[in-house]
């Protein structure tokens, strides 16, 4: 294996853990809200909750150097257009099925679909940022606004806890700074992926290490475990958790490297490259298995928990696999021409290509 495809396959590992802990989330506090019950998954996400979606956002930001020189029309169509694609796209999907046909409310799902222009919608709250995220970094580095001073008021804004009324300024404010740190510093976290696959072993007592200490602080006074959101102790306060949410994912980026080893733990890297689909497409089988379970009397949280998760993660896989076997669907989980913009790679004025890029 070459040296680019493992350090590719370190990042698809990366967002496989990413987006297992992602799923995994969603899946325990929905039946802790529908069963107010607290299972094994709710101890494993509260431990995770520092870094979980700073780890996805700083995977996000990994590859920014290598197109954020691009004039302003290709870098929008790769970086921002291509997100609010699958966002407006997944967005009307989500309102009209539950809101327009299972709530048979077709004025809220209208109401619904007009909000989720300027206040993200659910769960594809990280799509809309994502396209956001990318902007912003492209305009300030457009503008030579120095790395060192961007990181600083980013950091800032992560640790003011800022709370406008607005989801999308408020969620900007909390995690531009992880998508940033992914950009400004990928060369150290490639160094320390390679680094953890040639010293396997004090990477190892690294992690640990590091386990222990995360755990002491988010476990510690002041935590609280909630069926939907655990509260963390000292690993909640200001400038705390933003290191642990960098440590955090830096610690993630190592096991990933570890596991790429690990043959047998494919599936993983597999699913991390797959990790937009899922992402887009869990929700709704996810909340069909939890409603048709718990019906059925399953409630015990921990094991009804697995099972959702189960079934959120494969059932977008089974469906990126019949629109791959029938040819039908495709725009679901890869941009068409039309959605590109005019003169940009893959727009209807370029050369038709023989194998489209998934959404990833």
């Amino acid at each position: 294996m070459t040296g680019s495809a493992r350090r590719l396959d370190w990042v698809d590992m990366a967002k496989g853990l990413s987006i297992f802990l992602v799923v995994m989330m969603y899946a325990a506090s929905s039946v802790g809200e529908d069963t107010g019950g607290v299972g094994a998954l709710h101890w494993a996400i509260a431990f995770a909750t520092p870094f979980r979606m700073p780890e996805f956002f700083l995977i996000s930001g990994l590859f920014l150097s290598q197109v954020i020189d691009r004039p302003w029309k290709a870098f929008a169509d790769r970086r921002v257009v291509h997100y609010l694609y699958f966002y407006v796209l997944w967005a009307f999907i989500h309102i009209v099925f539950k809101t327009g046909l299972l709530s048979a409310n077709p004025v809220g799902a209208v109401s619904e679909l007009a909000w989720a222009v300027v206040q993200p919608y659910g769960v594809l709250w990280f799509i809309y940022m994502l396209a956001v995220c990318g902007a912003v970094a492209k305009l300030l580095h457009d503008i030579r606004a120095p790395r060192w001073a961007v990181f600083i008021i980013a950091a800032v804004l992560q640790m003011a806890s800022i709370h406008t009324g607005s989801y999308a300024v408020d969620q900007f404010a909390a995690y531009f700074v992880f998508f940033y740190s992914g950009y400004i510093l990928a060369p150290q976290l490639f160094r320390l992926a390679n680094w953890a696959g040639e010293n396997v072993i004090l990477a190892i007592v690294g992690l640990l290490v590091w386990a222990a200490f995360n755990a002491a602080l988010v476990f510690s006074p002041g935590f609280a475990m909630h069926p939907i959101h655990p509260v963390m102790g000292i690993a909640g306060l200001p400038g705390v958790h933003l290191i642990l949410a960098l440590v955090g994912t830096s610690a993630l980026c190592t096991i990933a490297a570890l596991l790429t080893r690990l043959p047998w733990m494919n599936w993983l890297r597999w699913m991390g490259s797959k990790s937009l689909i899922i992402y887009v497409a869990f929700v709704l089988p996810m909340g069909i298995a939890r409603t048709v379970l718990i019906k059925l009397g399953f409630i015990e949280p921990t094991l009804l928990s697995l099972a959702i998760m189960a079934i959120a993660i494969i059932s977008p896989l089974i469906l990126y696999w019949l629109v791959l076997r029938t040819g039908w669907g495709g725009f679901l989980f890869e941009r068409p021409a039309w959605a590109h913009l005019p003169g940009t790679s893959g727009s209807r004025r370029e050369e038709p290509r023989a194998v489209q890029a998934p959404a990833e």
